[in-house]
């Protein structure tokens, strides 16, 4: 039985903090010029990092804030949250574990 993603009932859990976990790690995919830059200020910095990297930091968290508010990247994250799921159902094969090679001799 073939399942579009307009028919999928998503739990509380997969609304609330599944898909936005998604959307953080993409987020910070996406923001990674300004991650590392972050990084970077923060390991320079040491201890005085809060205040030596308020720049790096207002940079970050508005570029991450960016993507976090647009209901098309929310939309965009549910649709592949929604196709790994039924690929999860219809294999039974996690997605961490479907990226691996299989072995080539048995």
């Amino acid at each position: 039985m073939e399942t579009t993603n307009t028919e999928v009932h998503l739990r509380h859990v997969e609304k609330d903090v599944l898909i936005p976990k998604m959307m953080r790690d993409k987020a910070k995919e996406r923001c990674a010029e300004k991650v590392e830059a972050f990084n970077h200020c923060c390991k320079e910095a040491g201890f005085f990092m809060v205040f030596k990297c308020r720049e790096e930091n207002a940079a970050l968290k508005e570029c991450l804030t960016l993507h976090y508010q647009d209901p098309a990247f929310f939309e965009e994250c549910k649709k592949e949250y929604i196709r790994e799921k039924l690929e999860y159902e219809r294999t039974g094969i996690p997605q961490k574990n479907r990226k691996q090679k299989l072995p080539t001799s048995m």
